[in-house]
């Protein structure tokens, strides 16, 4: 007998989408609710690293990611003009050695992807919808949706991000989300490298990472005294700003935002918050999933893996363990240290980025977790 039948999924994001697929594989009955209703997010580019390409060949997607985006086995380490210093190669995930060592792609070609894939498992997606209420007892959770439905579930997984409604029932205490004192600014430019790139200023460190076949996403952290808003329009002008110690081409890029000839560049800035919660991650038969309990600065490009990863193991437990409690306690026990590896890590990495410390320190840090999440889950 299943140890649960009929689950309830709040948010469509990277680890909610996984989640289903993974939980309709068991035969479980899966609800996804998602309040956007056009379940389309921001963003420009995403890199995917080698253990997160790993974690989505489990989830049976690989081959369409690699299809539709673009793929590198090294990086190109340039000065702010271009001229390249160094070539770094970078070595696949443990287990993968046929999948490339990184991988970028449009977080709309992404979500398009998990999208098909949930909805071709047959679990129920339903757009534009949350909950008002959710009570639970020792045999279920009592849902109340915001269009007045009502049902009834084994389980719920709290999925909806950095700041979850639903943590709010599990975790009232916590105070929220930290800035980290970085913003991440990110536009889509021409492929110009087989590899990925990173362009090193004296001020700025800027990099570009496949996308497809013919296009990458441009990158740049810059440091903020406070969580500031920056208004759209406003946003050419003070990445060019950031920009003007580059030439080649990032010079080239630079001078498409001022004179407005860059057309199509999906320019995006985002303040950059993180936090990492202490288990347990559930209260009765809710539990939390991915940036809820878990998010990252971009720094390792592994935000999205640990929500994959996140999900994997989550149904990995439900399937093996003989009661829901054992499952939702091994699901956080399995998946605490390298969500907290990744979340330290780069956190530690932004930390030496804004106070113009150690170059080696970096690299160590980056290094040594990098290494880690190679190993198997």
């Amino acid at each position: 007998m299943a140890l649960v039948n009929r689950i309830l999924i709040i948010g469509g994001g990277i680890g909610g989408m996984c989640a289903a697929i993974m939980l309709r594989r068991q035969g479980i009955d899966v609800d996804l609710v998602e309040l956007n209703p056009q379940w389309a997010p921001d963003g420009a580019g995403i890199t995917i690293s080698g253990p997160t390409l790993r974690g989505l060949r489990e989830v049976g997607v690989i081959d369409e990611v690699l299809k539709r985006g673009g793929s590198w086995r090294a990086v190109d380490i340039c000065d702010a003009n271009g001229k390249v210093n160094a070539t770094v190669p970078i070595a696949p995930a443990v287990g993968a050695d046929d999948l490339p060592g990184c991988a970028g792609i449009m977080r709309s070609v992404f979500a398009d992807i998990l999208a098909n894939a949930t909805r071709n498992t047959g679990a129920n997606v339903r757009l534009g919808l949350s909950f008002e209420t959710i009570n639970q007892d020792d045999d279920g959770v009592d849902v109340l949706f915001t269009n007045g439905s009502r049902q009834r579930y084994d389980l719920v997984i709290g999925a909806d991000g950095v700041n979850s409604a639903v943590r709010k029932l599990v975790m009232p205490d916590f105070a929220g989300p930290k800035f980290t004192g970085q913003g991440s600014w990110r536009a889509v430019v021409p492929r110009l490298r087989e590899n990925s790139t990173i362009y090193m200023g004296s001020t700025t460190k800027a990099g570009m990472n496949p996308i497809s076949a013919t296009e990458s996403y441009l990158f740049v952290l810059d440091k903020r005294d406070g969580l500031e808003f920056i208004e759209q329009e406003r946003w050419p002008q003070v990445l060019a700003e950031l920009l003007a110690e580059f030439g080649g081409a990032i010079g080239e890029f630079r001078e498409g935002l001022l004179d407005a000839s860059l057309k199509n560049h999906r320019l995006l800035y985002r303040p950059l918050m993180g936090h990492m919660i202490g288990a347990p991650w559930h209260k009765g038969r809710i539990v939390l999933l991915g940036d809820a309990v878990h998010a990252t600065t971009p720094h390792l490009a592994s935000g999205a893996g640990i929500a994959v990863e996140g999900a994997i193991v989550l149904a990995e437990e439900l399937a093996r363990r003989h009661s829901i409690e054992g499952a939702l306690t091994a699901y956080a026990g399995r998946h605490y240290d390298r969500a907290r590896l990744v979340v330290s890590a780069s956190g530690r990495m932004g930390e030496i980025e804004q106070t113009g410390g150690s170059l080696e320190e970096h690299t160590r840090v980056m290094i040594h977790a990098q290494q880690a999440l190679r190993a198997p889950i």
